[in-house]
Formats: structure tokens, C-alpha cells, sequence
């Protein structure tokens, strides 16, 4: 399914800011993520968090924020030594051909090489979202039983243990 995409992750860079505001979700999608147009710029602006676009070749095709720091800690106790993944999205228009899968394989490598300290990445999903829950649960992210409400319900924190070095 992934033969023949170049995907990478790359730092958001404004060549991409127009691809970003155009992206869609369908809406049994939406209602568990926020749209580029409505988290980029609190991203961009906030020095604890990386917008990282998923790019095909050198095409916008999804986005997700990295967020670290003590702001993290309604979500995850543990959050000294780890890094957030937020509004993990695939463009509709892009969907269904591997790409998601693809950025999850290539997440940890991205994470060590731009945030050298963080020694685990964890994110929150609800419930209801089982393809996402699917997806994370195959890139290798462990469900150790920790939960926590959310806006739309109940949510899983999964966790990545990172081997960086340390």
C-alpha cells in the first residue's frame, strides 16, 4: 500500500501554509482532531510546540503538532522527559493510500533528531476512534491502561518508548 510514497515529516515551513488551510476532514473524522486552519497558528506562536507537516514528495498531505513542556500535564503526568503528538491528521483528499502509516513509522527517528530529550511520546484518542486507535496501536504504541476524559469522551493515552541513547 505504501510502495512508491515519498513521505517525509518536515518542520513547518511557510510553502506549505496554503496547502495546510485547505485541508478537510469528513466530519466522523473531524470531530476528534483539529484542522491546520484551526491549530497552526497557536502552534507557530507557542515556543513548546513543532508543527510538522506530512509531506508526499514535496506536497502538504497531513499534519500533527509535537507538543513538550509542563503544559502537557493535563494529559500525561509523566511529562518531563516526553513529547505530545496533537492533531495527528491526514488531508481527506490524501487519505487511504498508507501515508498515516508511513509518518507513524517515521515519527520516532523525527522525534530523537528534533527533540534529543524527550525519551517517549505519548498522545491521547478517543474511544470512538477505532481506525486511529488501529493505526497507533500497529506503529507500536502500548495502551498501559491510562485514561482521562476528553471534550467528545473518554480517551485512551498510549505510549512510545523512545531508544535515543540515553
Amino acid at each position: 500500500m505504501t510502495d512508491g510514497l515519498r513521505i517525509s515529516l518536515q518542520l513547518y515551513e511557510d510553502k506549505f501554509h496554503e496547502q495546510l488551510l485547505a485541508f478537510q476532514l469528513p466530519p466522523e473524522q473531524a470531530e476528534f482532531t483539529a484542522l491546520p486552519a484551526e491549530s497552526l497558528s497557536e502552534a507557530l506562536r507557542a515556543p513548546d510546540k513543532l508543527a510538522v507537516v506530512i509531506a508526499e514528495a514535496e506536497l502538504a498531505a497531513g499534519f500533527f503538532i509535537l507538543h513538550t513542556g509542563g503544559r502537557i500535564a493535563e494529559f500525561y503526568s509523566n511529562y518531563s522527559e516526553a513529547a505530545l503528538v496533537r492533531a495527528f491528521l491526514v488531508d481527506s483528499a490524501c487519505q487511504g493510500r498508507g501515508i498515516a502509516k508511513a509518518a507513524m513509522a517515521l515519527l520516532p527517528a523525527f522525534v530523537c533528531n528534533h527533540l534529543p530529550q524527550v525519551r517517549e511520546i505519548v498522545l491521547t484518542v478517543n474511544e470512538r476512534n477505532l481506525a486511529a486507535l488501529a493505526l497507533y496501536l500497529h506503529s507500536g504504541f502500548y495502551d498501559h491502561g491510562l485514561r482521562r476524559t476528553g471534550g467528545k469522551g473518554p480517551q485512551r493515552i498510549l505510549q512510545y518508548a523512545l531508544n535515543n541513547g540515553a
